[in-house]
């Protein structure tokens, strides 16, 4: 029987990252049936109450650990609730110390370290217990490939990104203007800039990458990563890296990632109703919106949303919040107000027998995979790209913040299975532009043509994580050089 190979998983406060990991430690373990991994969670104020209901069906070969909460009310109320999980996630280090030494002194022995790249931190600490560190990196290859980029980048740009005349060409991957650079990147004096280019100098402390894309998808970013790495790692490691096994392949493209196990929600009225309305509609004639677990529209954009929906008069389910004049204000919590009485008047009465708004949150996937879905108006977090992607689902894209345009880049320019809507001069989406992207992605010809690119690329997605996908054998190699490391010991 094969030796137990203990390694720790450390993500952030935040719901889409943590239930990424999760799904990526489940994966692993399917495939190294004698690893067994401890999760560990900082947090705010209180544990994320989706992420509890997740840990509820873990496998017995995972084991889970929430730090002392970091108090919400200690940290900054002036910045982004992303800059705030950041702090959060740095105050709890010495407590994530704490648990990394107990875990150490039991049998067996910590072995690996994965970090989420906000979190990492951790890496350092990893390299006092003498592990193999790792990041696991939610989102997308191209973003991955920008990070490494950035301390270069930074150097050679002195302006604003945004003001650039001519597109950044990051490593393997398509121009992209510099607008659609995350959010965090546009104003270089702010304490969220700041925290991104340390983390990303601190990349050069990883053993390697693990990354929820797939070949077919991002086969060019992952290429020149590869050889950028290879180029690299050697003058960052020192000595230190004989050590470290496969050296030719340290980023590992696992994904499609998504969640496969129970609903992070309970069932309701609400969700239950969303399916069987949905079981009464025609293969493909429904367009899904819905902005993911934290985005949300101001009033405004959500008036327009409402009106060209009701315009373009094509059926929709509408996953509803809360209007708030910041993108991401959900990202730490929802409020309790109704959000369907922010609608415009009258607008559930007239569109009753066109659409269907359902307060709050659905069952995303099954909604995704149901036959009556067409469409997808997505705020193009990278785990609601993957789900559609794997279902087959066209997208119109409609980035918020974090890296959201950089993957509305991939999408639309790069993979082609997705339309972008213009936004006007002060940022928002009129309801008649609405109208034609929604109409062009459910009935026109150019809509006709991402249906079947994406179907295209769902079956290069299941190929991925087959036995003998790409994926598949990308996890292998991972094991394979933590095998290596301990032969070396």
């Amino acid at each position: 029987m094969a030796k137990t190979i203990h390694i720790a998983a450390v993500s952030i406060p935040a719901f889409s990252h943590q239930a990424s990991i999760i799904e990526f430690c489940k994966k692993l373990l399917h495939l190294h049936h004698h690893y067994h991994v401890t999760c560990i969670f900082p947090t705010i104020d209180a544990p994320v109450a989706a992420t509890l209901k997740l840990l509820q069906s873990l496998p017995s070969t995972i084991d889970f650990k929430f730090l002392p909460p970091v108090n919400k009310q200690d940290l900054p109320q002036d910045v982004s609730p992303a800059v705030q999980i950041q702090l959060a996630v740095s105050q709890s280090m010495p407590s994530f110390r704490d648990t990394m030494r107990s875990l150490h002194s039991t049998t067996p022995h910590l072995t690996a370290l994965i970090a989420d790249p906000f979190a990492n931190e951790a890496l350092e600490i990893g390299k006092e217990f003498n592990l193999l560190s790792y990041i696991y990196f939610p989102p997308s290859a191209m973003t991955l490939s920008l990070f490494l980029h950035l301390p270069k980048l930074h150097e050679e740009v002195s302006c604003e990104y945004r003001d650039l005349t001519e597109p950044i060409q990051i490593p393997g991957c398509i121009p992209i203007q510099g607008q659609d650079l995350p959010e965090h990147f546009q104003d270089r004096s702010s304490l969220a800039y700041d925290l991104i280019l340390k983390r990303c100098k601190r990349f050069s402390l990883a053993d390697g990458f693990l990354v929820n894309s797939f070949l077919e998808l991002e086969e060019g970013t992952v290429k020149a990563l590869q050889e950028q790495n290879r180029g690299n790692r050697g003058e960052n490691r020192g000595n230190r890296g004989k050590n470290r096994g496969n050296r030719d392949s340290p980023v590992f493209l696992v994904g499609p990632v998504i969640q496969t196990g129970p609903s992070s929600e309970p069932k309701g009225s609400e969700s239950e109703y969303c399916v069987r309305w949905l079981e009464n509609q025609i293969p493909k004639s429904v367009l899904y919106v819905s902005f993911g677990s934290g985005g949300t529209l101001s009033q405004e954009q959500m008036n327009e949303l409402a009106f060209g929906l009701e315009l373009s008069g094509q059926k929709f389910l509408w996953v509803v919040r809360a209007p708030s004049d910041s993108a991401n204000a959900a990202y730490l919590g929802v409020g309790n107000e109704d959000p369907l009485k922010f609608l415009p008047s009258g607008f559930i009465e007239r569109t009753k027998g066109q659409g269907l708004v359902i307060p709050s949150w659905a069952p995303q996937t099954q909604i995704l995979s149901h036959s009556s879905i067409g469409g997808f108006l997505t705020h193009c977090g990278w785990n609601s790209v993957l789900e559609s992607i794997v279902l087959g689902v066209p997208m119109i894209t409609w980035p918020l913040f974090a890296e959201q345009r950089m993957n509305a880049v991939l999408l639309t320019d790069g993979v082609k299975v997705a339309l972008r809507p213009k936004f006007d001069e002060n940022g928002i989406v009129k309801r008649e532009e609405i109208a034609v992207v929604v109409k062009g992605l459910m009935q026109g010809e150019e809509g006709n043509g991402i249906h079947h690119r994406i179907e295209v690329l769902k079956e290069a997605a299941a190929d991925a994580l087959k036995e003998d996908g790409s994926s598949t054998r990308a996890l292998s190699q991972f094991g394979n050089q933590i095998e290596n490391f301990l032969a070396l010991k």
